[in-house]
């Protein structure tokens, strides 16, 4: 299945990382919203092209090395519609450079419009009697805690397109607890997620111990990402939380079984505004490089080499 091929490519490159590709014009370096805006004029058009450009450079400089990218939706539908634009782009580029693409869209919904959601970022489309791929991502994060509804639309579209999911488990945001740390029967509501991901992920089975249905457990709570490693053997993790929401290496070595898999981490503005610590703006990309083979570095002390077998 498709996470198959995420773990594939992180033992590639011996890095369980992925760059989140969440921009706003506040990130972006004034030569790049210059040379954008140049183009379009101030207008929706101009910030949208800002954004991908500035996608396109730490692509350039991070594909080599990161085996994945996130892009945030939020983040690309607050330029309207010339941000989707530049979503759809920067997942194609990304693409184009063997990066794997999570979506983060954390959509969810049931029956038909959840199957819209799926056909959107995972799926096909059919218009005037031909076949499109609308955003072509290779997984989407998705709010689980509508049940079952919401997400067996998922399962058959990553069934039949090689695709992957991420189910909302234990999140990294200060109030998660308020809800997710609370009791059904003996269990919390993250560990009663976390055995949903398991069941759904059975329909999809993958080759190296993973099926196609992850889970997001943040690095915020170690604790937590310790025991849920434990007791969910074939989910994936997405672990979002490292970096500026204070997450660290050690925080993050829970997530991992003993061969050094199970788990990408997420690191987002410490990537993408790496350039902010150097003060040289110029060199926004290779300053991304840079705090890229940091992280990297940094959590292969704790987890050591990672192998498939």
């Amino acid at each position: 299945m498709s996470l198959d091929r995420l773990i594939e490519k992180i033992v590639e490159l011996q890095n369980p990382t992925v760059a989140g590709l969440d921009p706003k014009l506040d990130f972006i370096p004034e030569q790049v919203q210059r040379e954008a805006f140049g183009r379009f004029g101030p207008s929706l058009e101009g910030a949208a092209e800002a954004l991908y450009l500035f996608n396109v450079a730490l692509i350039d400089a991070l594909w080599d090395i990161v085996p994945a990218v996130k892009p945030q939706c939020a983040y690309y539908e607050m330029y309207g519609w010339p941000g989707m634009r530049a979503l759809e782009r920067t997942i194609a580029y990304a693409k184009s450079k063997g990066m794997f693409v999570i979506t983060d869209g954390k959509r969810n919904d049931i029956g038909a419009t959840m199957e819209a959601y799926a056909a959107a970022h995972l799926g096909t489309v059919e218009a005037a009697g031909r076949t499109f791929e609308p955003f072509g991502g290779d997984a989407l994060t998705v709010n689980g805690y509508l049940g079952s509804d919401g997400i067996q639309p998922l399962l058959s579209v990553c069934k039949e397109r090689d695709k992957g999911i991420f189910v909302l488990a234990k999140t990294s945001n200060k109030s998660s607890g308020e809800l997710q740390d609370q009791k059904i029967a003996d269990k919390t509501v993250y560990e009663t997620m976390g055995d949903f991901c398991e069941g759904w992920g059975r329909s999809l089975p993958g080759a190296h111990g993973y099926t196609g249905v992850g889970a997001v457990v943040g690095a915020t709570y170690p604790a937590q990402l310790s025991e849920l490693r434990e007791k969910l053997p074939h989910t994936f993790f997405l672990v979002p939380g490292y970096g500026a929401q204070g997450g660290g290496a050690a925080d993050v070595a829970g997530a991992f079984d003993q061969k050094g898999m199970g788990a990408v981490v997420n690191s987002s503005r410490g990537i993408m505004c790496a350039y902010k610590k150097t003060g040289d703006p110029a060199n926004f990309a290779a300053a991304a490089r840079a705090e890229a083979i940091r992280m990297r570095d940094e959590i292969a002390a704790y987890i050591g080499r990672i192998s498939l077998v």
